[in-house]
């Protein structure tokens, strides 16, 4: 054995992932089949010891595959001969040969049925990991990773006493599993635990286990055979078998010889046909069915070797032939019990052997062709009912006694299978008492009683939908309710404060004292920084903001038909006004003169423009050409609007001067192809020229036809007629030679394809629409219409598609109706939230008649900008807009006014832990919505369900759908050089270059060559470039056959016109895409070849041995580079980009880590480079000595300079003119009066130091160094390179960002932050090393940051350091699709109830809860199940109301505002309810002020238990030893107190038995019929018969738990909720994660990282031991504070204590968000000392509710950031008031004296935890 496999397996990496929405998406992946079988194995119900539960066990497989099916996984099931043995639970080894018949039957049944079922999951056998055909399957298939089991178990208590055993079983699997694992890794795969899976709501939420394929522990491991090392098991642990002569070798011939003779008539009927044996001897009636031909020869061959077991035999005939009569449901039997004797294992010993014999058949070649061939029904998953046969064994004695008990029909098929039997074996088969067994019936426990009874519950409002639930009430409720348990909750916080709401025309008055005035600065330096972060949005960059001013205007809709009017130009004649008599008028009307005016002005300011244009061309026409060209392009660009009209024909036409003498030196040199990039460009130019309105004239169109024709392209109808000219201000002239020529040599139409496709014209549909300043296509007038019907709209359209405008054009629509209307931003993350506020800061302003009001604010939990509900436009996101809907304080006043919401990147709702928040939104949505997302895959679907939702509150949905984007992406593999010399950034001419094409590394990526795997088809939106639609074509045409010929019209001749535009390549691509997909889905069309020709460039990369360049300076800087580390390749990928003029680039790693690490490796090395550099470059120490005779010379002059004397009046002696310019030119600004010798070089940085000025640079640095930024990042910074992840400062990421933006920053290093909308415009995007999150949603958010509208002609998209195979993956993946959640939880029904109470039912309330309870369907994914959902409503009713949280109206009570409050927990928050309704905290709290440390350890112990639970990886033995216990850190979770899990345990039970009772009531009410159809292959089992056979002691059948699940013995009283979630039948809608409720104790260990901190305040340790990310720790610290913080405001708010205003409650934060908003508070021009002696405050005993939410724009990202110690109040605890409410009195348990002792330890534990967390600043 190779003891490094277990070690190895420790050290991998690992996290649990959704893996639909967050990790595969719809990708394939592999279902190791014994690691399914032994996880389904595993459930404790199958009965496999004592009945033989068969059925059993194969429901659960399709129950649990049948759940994947329905979350949308796409898997293949995979077996392995070699590892059979696995399937095997360690702790019942013994038992063996029935898991073998079990294993065997899965197959064949899953083999036989799912290609009907299911034809798009495959079933297939392999020999082992190592078969080559394996590997094939996995490079075909295009598998994505692999699911299996890893070997490990929670500890369970089996039946079987084994365990010496179980041990050796368990170590050897483990071992195995782990080297399988190896392998899967070894071969690129990443591998989904399949034990400790959970499927939560609609997601599947795993573990993934990372590897990486080169680790050299686990590639020698993976030489070993899996199973290699498999101990042998001991003689005793094996059954006795009656085949002790019997050798299963020769089986497959006998086998062969029974079936040759065995006929079945080809007219039998499926279940009841006639089978005949050709020797005549039994020629009577049998079932044809597999199942009982199967048992006729197992039993022949069984009688053969044991000829006395007759009795059995017959027993188990009798038993088989029953399956097929008896009614499902009336196969729950009573157990029977033989007694120990020597007989008791008799009937064990002969289901062994049928085992034995019976697996030998299935597994048979000769077995599986028969069935085939025969069509026989497979109907093995039936084969064995163990509790069946053994009651056959007890009740049946003797032959008459059976034709007594049983029907007719069942003895008459007997004896034709007896019959059958007998020709086999010769034996007669017969019943005889003298075989019987003795043996008795276990009576099972009595059930309990049928239902709870309901607590009375009446609404006014939620009964009109309650109205079909029909359930008892408990009439002594009503009568006595307890009213001392009682206590009517009343927020006086949160979204339910009585309180008045602000007065919206009240001005608020900043304090004139300090603290006043401080926030006042504080405030000021925000808006300052929001200004400046609108204007690198808005591209103001040193401009003033100009937004517009908005009026309010009366309702008009102008249509899609309101086009901008043309003018039209007079002629002189007919606008003429006449006089009555007809002669013209002699003076001017006031319009003419103004006209005049306005005339005189434009030539005036063109004579100037021309004039000043005049003087730069001069300068110009001594440049070369290429200089020439750039330059007169940014004259041109940098002029105002008015001047571009006048010079735009001029300079476009002086600018193909240059152009053509660059392409004519390509033509004389004959090296045209590489100058075909230059005709591009003058092609694009030629084409703006024919699009322009002014400053066209006749001449210049004359040039531009002459330049036209010598290029070679046709004239056309394009070209303009223009009847005005003008003299050029140059002379044009066309470079010609009489030994080259200008022509191109191509067709114009190829030229354009291969080489325009980014200049192409865009436009498609576009129109000129009054309502928007540009013309918008189709779709997007579209949009503008739904908008303006008020309409609801779901837009689908790719990034850079131009979404932007719409959101911007409801926005004004709302702030021009009027003052009162308000529209919602929901944006998924706060920085696109801070993106959004800055916009709108940028484009609106408006002047309101009362105070109070804004036109925007931004909203979050960390921090605000402006009134929430005193703005007309709030930016938001999802929690934030949810608790505002839900406020009862806003039910009369802000919610009503509500008209419009956006929801930003809508394909959030997919996400697991947030999704769900989405989805409450979009069904309490008041008002029509906007939904935006260009990454969802089933928009259809998606729509639908937005739309039924939509209308049910009243709205019209419509969905607009674009494919197309505006910008083309390239994408490229990138392959380091082996040496890489680097000696500085060096540029060279990149004029007309497009893309990375040509650059040695860089492979261009064709989107075809992602078409790897053919059975997944190709995406919707795998986008071509018309070079791509050109290629594709030609391969194809190449390739055609006869029989798959490439039609004429698609060539590029008839689908293209002679001016190609970007309209004509998306028709042309469309109509290739649909024929290649076609060949994909023909396994004998040409694509195979296709494929290979444009894939072949991307497989056989050309390695290069050396790239980098040389300065001047000859040190040896080739460093060897590894390929494998992004650190080392990094900065050869940049240089080159930098060198083609590329950048700027986003570097996207999904590793916050693995960001920094590559950072800081460019920077070191240009650092390093540099100093080299300056060492050896004589121009640099020439510069130095220079600039050190400057400061010499300065400082002496300084010294000689002498004050002037003044004269009487003060002023200084008046100098001669002579003697002032002898001073001035001696004074004269040196270039090293801005030199700075310690700046980095222009060449060893990506800096573009003409963006940013050095002063504002410099107060940037300035308040990151405030801010605690590390010195590393600031001088990557002046280098030109930013980091950009979640666990970075806030204000370095937002300055990262506006320095990006204006062009100074031109290199970002990013994880997915940058992915979701936020604005970071860049010519490339880099894909830089793997992850688990670089998935196919992730890919395309990210990808479209490059080649952003109006930026960008044309994006790259790099691949560098991921495999081939993901990059293809990658592109050709589809989209995931959008599954939902149950939205309906415990806590929102309770925060419904809130909002309905606390704001008196008012009408917003009543509509919201209507709409919400009247959709049809509620969740996206889900069916339309009305009944079930509403049923589900009333038991969460009567959850809430037995939790004393609801009362008999629906009234919230008693600690309902602790739970609510905690809702972001669900449901770790009711849990928490429990042990404080049932004194817990009381008790343990008791003590706090004698044993306070005691007291807060065992209080935190709890909390870790109920919040931030992280389970560990299923641990094992050789975790424990060499992790856990060696180990100074707790990275178990100790056990809960034990008063604390009895009384979470009685909650467990009482919240099963609400449930249960709903799950009965519903089944009696709705469940109609058996429950006998099999999950996923739709099977029906049993017989027809209703009749119970009462011989055999049948059970009532059950009405709530799944039949199948009865059969092994279990009736409809469930032990825990996950029993009765995983067993209820499948017509019962049932999620266990909405269920409120903890698994006490966990199935796996939790992980004690929260109490380990508490513990020992170390940071390390959470890392290495607990295994907790270091990106990742901040944030579930400060989770847990927030928690904290949560509960001890509401507590005081309970108690009364110290009261907060109306809406604090939503600002309550973690304390690394307080801290962020302390540094905010602070003066930014304290030193840094007195920084740090505020720090050092004493520790305050208890802090101040306030201390931690404060309304004030603060967040912090990161433990970087210099905290100060909040202060706690005077005396360092609260100022406790009474309670002067009569109502408010409670039972002992919840006494006031008790809950003020609970209430300070939670203030202690809050201050101690804070305490620590803050020491991680330290």
């Amino acid at each position: 054995m190779e003891p490094n496999v277990l070690d190895w397996y420790l050290g991998l990496q690992s996290r649990t992932l959704d893996l639909v929405g967050d990790y595969a998406g719809n990708e394939l992946f592999v279902l190791e089949g014994d690691s399914l079988l032994l996880y389904c194995f595993g459930d404790l119900k199958i009965d496999f010891e004592d009945g033989f539960q068969l059925l059993h066990a194969v429901y659960a497989v399709e129950h649990f595959l049948e759940a994947l099916v329905r979350r949308m996984c796409n898997f293949h099931i995979v077996f392995f001969s070699d590892h059979e043995d696995l399937c095997i639970p360690p702790q019942i080894f013994p038992r063996k040969n029935l898991y073998m018949l079990a294993r065997s039957v899965i197959i064949r049944h899953l083999k036989s049925h799912l290609p009907e079922s299911h034809p798009e999951i495959k079933v297939l056998n392999f020999s082992s990991v190592h078969e080559a055909l394996f590997q094939e399957f996995l490079e075909s298939s295009g598998v994505y990773f692999i699911m299996c089991h890893d070997g490990a178990h929670a500890h369970v208590k089996s039946k079987v006493n084994n365990s010496a055993s179980s041990t050796c079983n368990g170590d050897w699997q483990r071992l195995a599993f782990r080297r399988m694992i190896g392998r899967f890794i070894s071969l690129g795969f990443n591998v989904a635990l399949i034990n400790g899976l959970e499927i939560r709501d609609t997601k599947v939420m795993a573990m993934i286990v990372e590897g990486k394929p080169g680790n050299s522990t686990m590639a020698s491991s993976t030489k070993y055979p899996v199973m290699s090392g498999k101990p042998s098991v001991l003689p005793e642990e094996i059954l006795e078998t009656g085949m002790k002569d019997m050798s299963l070798d020769t089986l497959p011939d006998r086998l062969d010889a029974f079936l040759k003779d065995f006929k079945t008539p080809p007219t039998s009927p499926p279940n009841h046909g006639l089978g005949t044996m050709s020797n005549g001897s039994a020629a009577a009636p049998m079932s044809s069915s597999e199942r009982l031909i199967l048992i006729i020869f197992t039993l022949s061959e069984l009688l053969v070797q044991h000829p006395a077991g007759g009795f059995m035999v017959s027993a188990f005939l009798l038993h088989a032939i029953l399956l097929s009569h008896i009614a499902f449901a009336a196969r729950r039997l009573k157990q029977v019990k033989f007694p120990k004797s020597s007989e008791a294992q008799g009937d064990r010993i002969f289901i062994n052997d049928f085992a034995i014999i019976a697996r030998g058949v299935i597994d048979c070649d000769r077995w599986q062709s028969y069935c085939s061939g025969s069509r026989l029904q497979c109907d093995l998953a039936d084969l064995v009912d163990g509790r069946l046969f053994k009651a056959v064994l007890f009740a049946i004695r003797d032959r008459s006694e059976a034709s007594k008990l049983l029907p007719r029909i069942v003895m008459d098929e007997f004896d034709y299978a007896a019959a059958t039997i007998k020709s086999l074996s010769g034996i007669h088969l017969q019943f005889s008492s003298e075989y019987g067994i003795a043996g008795k019936i276990i009576v099972p426990p009595p059930e309990q009683n049928d239902a709870l009874s309901i607590l009375p519950f009446s609404n006014s409002v939620f009964d009109q939908h309650l109205t079909s639930i029909k359930i008892e009430v408990d009439i002594q409720d009503i009568a006595n309710p307890n009213k001392k348990s009682i206590r009517i909750f009343k927020e006086i916080s949160h979204w339910h404060n009585r309180k008045k709401p602000i007065d919206k025309m009240k001005i608020v008055k900043i304090r004139n004292d300090k603290a006043g005035q401080r926030l006042l600065k504080s405030n000021q330096r925000y808006m300052d920084e929001m200004l400046k972060y609108a204007a690198s949005l808005t591209n103001a960059t040193g401009k003033i903001l100009d937004p517009q001013t908005i009026t309010v205007q009366k309702s008009t809709k102008p249509s899609s038909s309101s086009v901008i009017p043309s003018i039209k130009k007079s002629d002189g004649s007919s606008d003429v006004k006449r006089n009555k008599q007809g002669k013209s008028k002699a003076v001017p009307t006031a319009k003419e003169l103004a006209q005049a005016s306005i005339d005189s002005k434009r030539t005036m300011l063109a004579e100037k423009t021309f004039s000043s244009w005049g003087n730069v061309r001069e300068r110009l026409d001594k440049m070369e050409a290429e200089k020439r060209y750039e330059e007169a392009r940014s004259y041109y660009q940098n002029l105002a609007i008015e001047k571009q009209e006048v010079l735009n024909a001029e300079i476009t036409l002086y600018s193909l001067q240059p152009l053509l003498e660059i392409w004519s030196k390509y033509c004389k040199e004959e090296r045209k192809e590489e100058g075909y990039k230059v005709v591009a460009l003058l092609w694009s130019h030629i084409k703006d020229l024919w699009k322009l309105k002014h400053s066209l004239t006749r001449t210049i169109v004359t040039h531009a036809m002459e330049v036209w024709r010598h290029l070679g392209f046709h004239t056309n109808n394009e070209i303009p007629t223009i009847d005005v000219d003008r003299p050029l201000t140059f002379t044009f002239r066309i470079p010609s030679s009489s030994s080259y020529t200008l022509s191109i040599g191509l067709s114009p139409q190829q030229f354009q394809l291969l080489y325009c496709g980014p200049y192409m014209d865009r436009n498609i549909d576009s129109q000129p629409d009054a309502r928007v300043p540009f013309n918008p296509d189709g779709w997007q007038r579209a949009v503008l219409d739904e908008i303006d019907a008020d309409h609801s709209v779901f837009v689908v359209a790719p990034t850079s598609a131009g979404k932007t405008f719409i959101s911007f054009y409801a926005m004004e629509k709302i702030l021009r109706a009027d003052d009162d209307g308000v529209l919602v931003y929901v944006a998924p993350t706060k920085a696109l939230v801070n993106q959004i506020g800055a916009e709108i800061q940028a484009r609106f302003s408006k002047a309101f008649k009362y105070g109070g009001k804004s036109v925007w604010a931004i909203h979050t939990r960390d921090y605000r900008v402006n009134n929430p509900t005193g703005c007309q436009i709030l930016v938001t996101v999802p929690h934030i807009l949810q608790i505002m809907l839900l406020a009862p304080s806003n039910a009369k006043s802000w919610a009503p006014r509500v008209k419009r919401i956006i929801f930003d990147e809508i394909h959030s709702i997919g996400q697991a832990e947030d999704g769900v928040v989405w989805e409450q939104l979009l069904l309490l949505a008041p008002c029509p919505i906007i939904a935006l997302s260009a990454t969802v895959g089933n928009p259809e679907q998606f729509s639908d369900w937005l739309t039924a939702s939509q209308r049910s509150s009243g709205f019209e949905l419509s969905m607009i759908q674009h494919q197309t984007r505006y910008s083309d992406l390239r994408k490229f593999m990138y392959t380091p050089p082996k040496v890489f010399k680097f000696g500085g950034l060096s540029r060279t001419s990149t004029l007309g270059d497009v893309g990375l094409d040509g650059i040695p590394g860089f492979q261009f990526f064709h989107p075809a060559a992602s078409l790897v795997n053919r059975s997944r088809g190709m995406p919707a939106d795998l986008s071509l470039e018309a070079r791509d639609c050109l290629i594709l074509w030609q391969t194809m045409s190449k390739h055609q056959t006869a029989s798959y010929p490439v039609p004429e019209e698609l060539s590029p001749k008839e689908s293209c016109p002679a001016t190609v535009a970007k309209i004509d390549i998306a028709r042309w691509e469309n109509a290739l895409k649909k024929l290649l997909s076609l060949w994909m889905l023909d396994s004998g069309s040409p694509f195979g070849k296709v494929f290979q020709d444009i894939y072949q460039p991307l497989a056989t990369p050309s390695l290069i041995e050396t790239r980098g360049q040389h300065t001047d300076y000859t040190d040896d800087t080739a460093e060897e580079v590894d390929s494998n580390k992004l650190s080392e390749t990094a900065l050869p990928l940049l240089n080159d980009l930098h060198e083609r003029n590329a950048l700027p680039a986003i570097m996207f790693n999904f590793d916050r880590s693995r960001c920094e690490s590559i950072a800081k490796a460019v920077l070191h090395r240009l650092e390093r480079a540099e100093t080299s550099w300056k060492e050896t470059n004589k121009g640099w120490k020439a510069k130095m000595e220079d600039y050190e005779k400057w400061k010499a010379t300065k400082t002496s002059k300084a010294s000689k300079d002498v004050k002037p004397k003044k004269n009487k009046d003060g002023d200084g002696e008046r100098l001669s003119k002579a003697d002032a310019q002898k001073d001035s030119a001696e004074r004269e600004v040196s270039i090293f009066e801005t030199f700075d010798p310690s700046a980095p070089c222009k060449e060893f940085s990506f800096a573009d130091l003409t963006k940013v000025e050095k002063s504002e640079m410099a107060d940037y640095f300035k308040k990151l160094e405030w801010k605690g930024v590390a010195t590393w990042l600031m001088t990557a910074l002046t280098r030109g390179i930013g980091i950009h992840h979640a666990g970075m400062n806030r204000k370095y990421r937002q300055t990262v960002e506006i320095l990006f933006r204006k062009g100074y920053l031109r290199v970002v290093i990013a994880t997915g932050t940058l992915a979701l909308g936020i604005n970071m415009p860049c010519k490339t995007v880099v894909f830089s090393g793997d992850s688990v999150y670089l998935t196919a949603l992730n890919f395309r958010q990210c990808a479209g940051r490059a080649g952003r509208r109006g930026f960008d002609i044309l994006g790259n998209v790099v691949f560098h350091g991921i495999s081939l195979d993901k990059a293809c993956r990658l592109v050709s993946s589809r989209l995931p699709d959008l599954n939902g959640h149950f939205p309906i939880t415990t806590t929102l029904v309770l925060r419904l109830f809130t909002l309905l109470h606390e704001s008196d039912n008012s009408a917003y309330a009543r509509r919201a809860i209507n709409s919400l309870l009247s959709q049809p369907r509620l969740y996206l994914g889900g069916e339309s199940f009305k009944a079930q959902v509403l049923h589900h409503l009333r038991f969460s009713i009567e959850y809430l109301r037995r939790e004393q949280l609801l009362g008999l109206g629906g009234e919230p009570i008693n600690f309902t505002g602790a739970v609510s409050h905690l809702y972001f927990t669900e449901n770790s928050s009711f849990a928490f309810h429990a042990l404080l309704k049932g004194g817990y905290f009381h008790t343990l709290c008791a003590d706090i002020h004698k044993k306070s440390q005691a007291t807060l350890r065992k209080l935190m112990l709890v909390m870790a238990h109920l919040f931030g639970r992280r389970p560990c990886r299923q641990s094992d033995a050789e975790y424990i030893e060499k992790i856990v216990k060696r180990s100074s850190s707790i990275v178990f979770l100790p056990e809960l107190p034990k008063e604390a899990r009895k009384i979470l345990q009685n909650h467990n039970q009482a919240t099963l038995e609400t449930f249960t009772t709903y799950v009965k009531t519903f089944a009696k009410q709705h469940v109609v019929g058996d429950d006998r159809v099999l999950p996923l292959t739709g099977l029906s089992v049993g017989g027809n018969d209703p009749t119970p056979i009462e011989a055999l002691h049948p059970l009532p059948p059950t009405t709530a738990r799944s039949h199948f699940v009865a059969l092994s013995g279990h009736s409809d009283t469930f032990t825990s909720i996950d029993d009765l979630c995983s067993s209820t039948r499948s017509e019962i809608f049932l999620e266990k994660a909405v269920i409120p409720h903890l698994d006490i104790p966990s199935a796996t260990p939790l992980n004690a990282y929260l109490y380990d901190y508490f513990m020992h305040g170390a940071v390390q340790p959470l890392e290495t031991a607990n295994g907790i990310k270091k990106g990742d720790i901040w944030f579930l610290l400060n989770d847990f504070s927030m928690v904290l913080a949560t509960i001890t405001t509401s507590l005081a708010n309970f108690l009364k204590v110290e009261p907060i205003d109306d809406g604090e409650m939503l600002d309550i934060v973690g304390q690394g968000d307080a801290m962020e908003e302390n540094m905010d508070a602070e003066e930014e021009s304290d030193a840094p000392a007195q920084r740090a002696a505020k720090s050092e405050k004493p520790k305050a005993a208890l802090p101040t509710p306030s201390s931690s939410h404060k309304a004030k724009k603060v967040v912090l990202d990161s433990w970087e950031d210099e905290p100060e110690v909040p202060v706690a109040k005077e005396g360092g605890s609260y100022d406790l008031g009474e309670d002067d409410d009569d109502s408010s009195a409670s039972d002992g348990a919840s006494s006031e004296e008790g809950l003020m002792d609970v209430l300070t330890a939670f203030q202690m534990l809050k201050a101690e935890f804070d305490e620590k967390f803050k020491a991680m600043w330290a």
